[in-house]
């Protein structure tokens, strides 16, 4: 077979795409398709058709978290213990050093299956011949030699040699570079991995996974993607724990060697303050948190494509949905057709029926189909040739042979395009479009319906009411997503009059836009006028929408600071939906939407979009209150532990201690997965000056309220040094917990809602543990008594009201100062100088 040459015909350039050489070979087919046990056999001799992914063995992947920066550093302290004979310290660094690579591998492992678990949801899809009888499977079962159908929206499968149909328009810009579509003829192939934009035919799979065009470039591709605010986040939480701990380390170990102190104990005991200080894990619990998160979206029919998309999906404040599926049933029934001239109702039906192709279930046709009042009318006919609607010609055509064995054509469509087609009379054109308007007045889409004779001019038979009533649940689910912050906009292809009647049932408010007022073919968002995109900002939605037009609509309000949700589910949505903070493919979306999304809903309506907005924001305040609580604590234990040493001249906990203490406060702290949150009620961001205030001034506590306690201990209890440090360690135990009661909510610890069973039960018990340590020692610590560990646990429990009152009090002045800030954005949007990426406005 010859290489296909494919034109991108307006530039006049010819991109040729090399041929594999297993496309080049015809494999055995028949015109019923491969037969159940052929595939079975093909399947065993090909493989699956699928791109096989380089695993790493579980033993290796589990020996990586030896090495490395922090592992090198815990290496190290155990070295360090072994050359000063410390056995016990050695014994349990060593077990701390296990400790965390066996958390790291188990977290990174429920991780991994969490999000191979939702790729399996994703999975394509592909209608294939086998037995004669058309059916769905998933494309990595594809063989060569299967028969396939290719239609509007689909993703190619596998490389195919287009066999029966007119022609195709294919995509193959992510294999060529190519900015326009080619078209594609009988006998050409279509590439694993290119969009079909128009048509539908039939093809025969001549290669698959690796042996296929984008099979063989696919392993030189890797994708750079960009850092998200997840990971700005991590980085800047990172930096500022890191630097901290490593500035203070610097300072201790100077003055500990300009005090005479032995250096090997010196370094040791600082490598593991600073090991237990910086947040190793804060990474993998946050990636767990979402994992675990995304696996509750999945349950409610929503699939993250990202783990990192969860952040965005809670900050939406703008959802831009389609009308037909989401805000409506798209359960299309037919109303009473309107015959126009010397045509019955019967007749008028029966010729939209010959325009539809019943096996591509498209909700038009079948809706056509069904109001037939006798299906077995259409046996009488043979469709020679069938041309499926696309969104430019925008109808359906068939070649019809009659039982008489005459030949003629019909077509159904917009009406408007029918009635230029059959060019009537000025008078019927007039009584089309008044009946148009009284049936879209009345929330009626309508199909117009034509017939050509053969050698005669089209001639045009009536109207077709087709009614897609909005959804039970859409109204209510358009109040709770605004009492959730969030701006709900109609986007729909319909008309005006349509767009109205269905945006007035739905409480929606009826300032809809015709979206070519503001959105000429030209249109460059950075031109836009400022009252113009503030007229786009205020519309309740927009009408006669075209796919070009969503990506407009998502830029101009992202350049007015928001961050967009939008839905979709045709192949030309993909470039919307990709542009949108969060791009949502609707149920039974194609597979070109689904990919470009970075939410896949499975189940119809808005109000699964809205439970995955609450979701996602509980998601976000488990890891906020993570994140709050991490930084709390390094900066509790190295301030304190530096400044004591510093002004005391002794160590107040072990570097056993140190250890035991990242124990105690990692093994619960895991459990955050799964905390009961409060669930905002507007969209949430990340807020680096709202965790660090709240965090730091947290941590400065519990250093003067450890100082307090250290000085208590040392002026009035008789305690030798050996114990007093088995006294600290208690105290910075019990507090830590305490501290993460207060950090998980923004309200009043006591109140709702409560931790969970497991974050409750986990601290529960681990606090037990330390107390239980403390008490009796186990050879790890000196005892202390059970009155001062009463005191401990007194003294923390007073301090936890203290934490949590100056918490409030810093949320009361973040509030403040936030409200000052929204009001200085208004004042910015009423100026008419537009939001910048990046952060900021800048002069027009």
């Amino acid at each position: 077979m010859s290489s296909t040459s494919t034109t991108a015909y307006d530039q006049g350039v010819n991109v040729v795409l090399p041929p594999t050489d297993q496309t080049q070979r015809q494999p055995e087919a028949s015109a019923d398709g491969l037969s159940q046990e052929e595939a079975r056999q093909r399947l065993a001799r090909y493989g699956y058709n699928e791109l096989t992914e380089e695993k790493v063995h579980p033993l290796r992947k589990f020996l990586s978290y030896f090495w490395g920066p922090i592992p090198w550093m815990i290496e190290a302290a155990a070295v360090l213990s072994l050359i000063v004979r410390h056995w016990v310290d050695f014994g349990v660094i060593f077990a701390l050093l296990v400790f965390n690579a066996m958390i790291g591998f188990w977290e990174e492992y429920q991780a991994g299956n969490a999000i191979a678990a939702l790729k399996r949801k994703l999975a394509l899809k592909a209608r294939v011949k086998r037995n004669g009888g058309w059916i769905s499977i998933a494309a990595r079962e594809l063989v060569p030699g299967d028969l396939i159908r290719l239609r509007l929206g689909d993703i190619v499968p596998a490389d195919a040699k287009l066999t029966e149909g007119d022609y195709l328009t294919v995509d193959q810009s992510a294999l060529t570079g190519e900015s326009l579509p080619v078209e594609k003829k009988p006998g050409e192939v279509a590439y694993s991995g290119s969009v079909i934009r128009q048509g539908e035919m039939e093809a025969l799979v001549t290669a698959t996974a690796a042996n296929t065009f984008f099979g063989r470039t696919a392993k030189l591709v890797e994708k750079a993607g960009a850092v998200s605010h997840f990971q700005k986040a991590l980085l800047t939480i990172g930096d500022y724990l890191i630097y901290m701990s490593l500035g203070l380390a610097a300072v201790l170990i100077l003055t500990l060697l300009f005090r005479g102190q032995d250096p090997l104990e010196v370094f040791q005991f600082v490598l593991i303050l600073v090991v237990a200080a910086i947040p190793v894990a804060m990474p993998a619990v946050l990636s767990v948190t979402m994992a675990v998160g995304a696996l509750a979206l999945a349950r409610m029919k929503a699939i993250v494509s990202r783990l990192q998309s969860i952040e965005e999906i809670a900050g939406i404040d703008i959802l831009c949905s389609d009308k037909t599926g989401t805000l409506t049933q798209n359960k299309l029934t037919l109303g009473e057709p309107v015959p126009f001239g010397n045509v019955d109702a019967q007749a008028l039906v029966l010729a939209g029926a010959l325009a539809s192709k019943e096996e591509d279930a498209d909700a038009i046709d079948s809706a056509i189909i069904d109001g037939l009042p006798d299906r077995k009318l259409l046996e009488t006919y043979t469709q020679e040739k069938f041309t499926p609607f696309d969104p430019v010609h925008k109808r359906t055509e068939a070649e019809i042979k009659g039982s008489d064995g005459k030949s003629f054509k019909v077509t159904k469509g917009a009406p408007q395009v029918i009635l230029d087609l059959c060019r009537p009379e000025a008078e019927l054109a007039r009584q089309v479009d008044a009946k148009v308007e009284e049936f879209a007045a009345r929330g009626y889409r309508t199909l117009g319906i034509a017939r050509c004779e053969e050698g005669q001019p089209w001639r045009f038979l009536g109207v077709a009411p087709l009614f897609d009533p909005p959804r039970e649940d859409s109204a209510e689910t358009i109040q709770s997503a605004v009492e959730h912050g969030i701006a709900v906009k109609m986007i729909t292809g319909d008309n005006m009059a349509i767009a109205k009647q269905v945006s007035r049932q739905l409480n929606l408010g009826t300032n809809i836009h015709v979206a070519e007022e503001f959105f000429q073919r030209d249109f460059k968002p950075e031109s836009i006028s400022a009252s113009m995109s503030a007229q786009v900002e205020a519309a309740d939605g927009f009408a006669q929408v075209f796919p070009e037009h969503k990506f407009d609509i998502v830029e101009v309000l992202q350049r007015r600071g928001h961050i967009v949700g939008m839905t979709g589910d045709g192949v030309n949505d993909a470039p919307a939906l990709k542009q949108a903070d969060v791009g949502i493919a609707v149920s039974g979306a194609t597979d070109a939407a689904r990919a470009a999304a970075a939410l896949v809903l499975t189940a119809p309506g808005l109000s699964v979009i809205v439970e995955a907005v609450e979701e996602a924001r509980k998601i976000f305040e488990r890891m906020n209150s993570y994140a709050i609580y991490r930084i709390t604590e390094t900066i509790r234990i190295m301030f304190f532990v530096v400044l004591a040493m510093l002004a005391f001249n002794f160590y107040p906990i072990t570097a056993i201690m140190i250890i035991l203490l990242a124990f105690f406060n990692d093994l619960p702290i895991m459990a955050i997965a799964f905390d009961n949150t409060w669930l905002e009620p507007k969209p949430v961001r990340w807020d680096m000056r709202r965790v660090l205030s709240v965090s730091t001034v947290l941590g400065l506590i519990g250093v003067i309220e450890t100082f307090g306690i250290l000085l208590i201990a040392m002026r009035w209890m008789d305690l030798s040094v050996a114990q007093l440090q088995t006294f600290i360690f208690l105290k910075l135990a019990v507090a830590g917990h305490l501290t993460l009661f207060v950090a998980r909510t923004k309200r009043p610890f006591l109140t709702k809602p409560y931790p969970a069973p497991l974050v409750l039960w986990s601290a529960i018990v681990t606090k037990l543990a330390a107390t239980l340590l403390v008490a009796y020692g186990f050879g790890f610590v000196t005892p202390i008594s059970w009155s001062a560990i009463g005191f401990v646990w007194g003294y923390c429990i007073v301090w936890i009201f203290i934490e949590d009152w100056a918490k409030l009090d810093v949320y009361r002045h973040l509030q403040s100062s936030g409200s000052r800030h929204r009001r200085l954005l208004d004042r910015w949007h009423k100026s008419g100088r537009p939001f910048q990426a990046g952060g900021g406005f800048r002069n027009t």
